[in-house]
């Protein structure tokens, strides 16, 4: 499926290409850069709407396949204490309205003149108008899409392709529509200073003198033991920690976000409404605070294994640590996914592509059918085997 079909399959009133531009009106979506001024979508030939393309890495018409490069922005990138100020930088500087699914609780802005009777991440159409949510953090950063839709389809249809013990109909998800996001985002930096003690276990041996019987003989006999002599142990470290990733969003299971694996942050780049021109763009769920919770656990976990790795000898017990956590800076960004869902069963299975290394994650139903026929054929294969063993006199019967 190429770009042309994807823009039609989300737009409202999507149309060929025009016999000639005064015949046609397009509507061109209100989007506006991070400082407010207007960002121009209109092609330069025929004046229709421009959007995103990831595969030419700039701004693509449509209907006369005209391009234009978005210049990379000089801002610098900021990160933000923890205690800043946030009134003013709030709304995603684009003319949205939004849409909440009733379902997994997504909560997906789109452009003005894009239509939803779905929802992205799980395919339920229990979606609900919310209008605009002009209070939410703006994004300052972006990783802008880079993986294609004929990419995605490609990854997808190898990904359906790997599956075993799977339904026949799984088959058709080649088919299915691929919707490309992107998904809010929270990176945190803090410096971690750390005291732990522990019980640090060293292995010693020991020989012991035991009693066995041989010929129905008592016979006395030794043996080397492992024993462990604990002895206390404690010790300080300092670490610093830098764009540790909270996804804010609610729609993509844990589970999936961390088999989906981590994004290239080195294309970070500031945050220009050009790279949403023709995308969606899910809202956070999980705010500032909440998502700096998560890091924060995140942070603990990784100093408990780190002090756990500091602590000498060849085991350990009792570890204890005590966190000092301080300078914490954090940045709202988003980050690109093409994302398929589909029913089965009465159920809704998702299935994500990385939008920059096009790694496929996703859950599959079961076909018990199929397992029951791989048990039964393994069982009669064994059978059969045993049959034969027995015939050539191998086992007795």
């Amino acid at each position: 499926m190429g770009t042309q079909e994807h823009e039609a399959s989300i737009t409202e009133g999507a149309q060929g290409p025009p016999g000639a531009a005064d015949e046609v009106i397009h509507e061109e979506p209100e989007l506006r850069d991070f400082d407010g001024t207007r960002a121009d979508l209109s092609c330069d030939t025929c004046n229709a709407a421009l959007r995103w393309d990831p595969v030419k890495d700039a701004l693509a018409c449509d209907y006369c396949e005209t391009t234009r490069t978005v210049l990379r922005d000089s801002r610098t990138i900021l990160e933000r204490p923890l205690t800043a100020d946030t009134e003013g930088l709030r709304g995603l500087g684009i003319a949205t309205r939004s849409v909440r699914c009733n379902e997994c609780d997504a909560s997906v802005a789109l452009e003005a003149s894009v239509t939803a009777s779905t929802c992205a991440f799980c395919g339920s159409s229990a979606i609900l108008e919310q209008g605009e949510n002009r209070n939410l953090i703006r994004p300052e950063s972006l990783v802008p899409l880079d993986v294609g839709l004929d990419d995605a389809q490609l990854a997808l249809r190898k990904w359906v392709k790997g599956l075993w013990f799977r339904p026949g109909a799984l088959k058709n998800l080649d088919r299915f529509e691929a919707t490309g996001i992107y998904l809010p985002a929270w990176t945190f930096d803090a410096d971690v200073h750390s005291d732990w003690s522990a019980d640090a276990g060293y292995y010693y041996w020991v020989t012991e003198t035991y009693t066995t019987r041989v010929n129905g003989k008592n016979v006395r006999r030794t043996r080397q033991v492992r024993k462990v002599r604990w002895v206390p142990a404690w010790g300080e470290r300092d670490d610093a920690y830098n764009d540790v990733l909270v996804l804010g969003s609610h729609a993509i299971s844990t589970e999936l976000a961390r088999e989906l694996g981590d994004f290239d942050l080195g294309a970070l780049v500031p945050y220009r409404a050009e790279y949403l021109a023709g995308w969606r763009a899910e809202e956070y769920q999980v705010d500032l605070q909440g998502s700096w919770e998560m890091g924060r656990g995140v942070i603990q976990d990784s100093q408990e294994r780190r002090c756990s790795g500091d602590v000498p000898g060849d085991t350990q017990r009792f570890l204890r640590v005590q966190n000092h956590i301080t300078g914490v800076h954090w940045k709202h960004l988003l980050v690109p996914v093409w994302t398929v869902s589909y029913r089965f069963g009465g159920k809704s299975w998702p299935v994500v592509v990385h939008g920059q290394s096009g790694k496929v994650v996703g859950r599959a139903p079961l076909s018990w059918w199929k397992i029951l026929g791989v048990t039964v054929g393994i069982l009669a294969l064994i059978a059969a085997v045993f049959v034969v063993l027995i015939a050539t006199g191998v086992v007795a019967g």
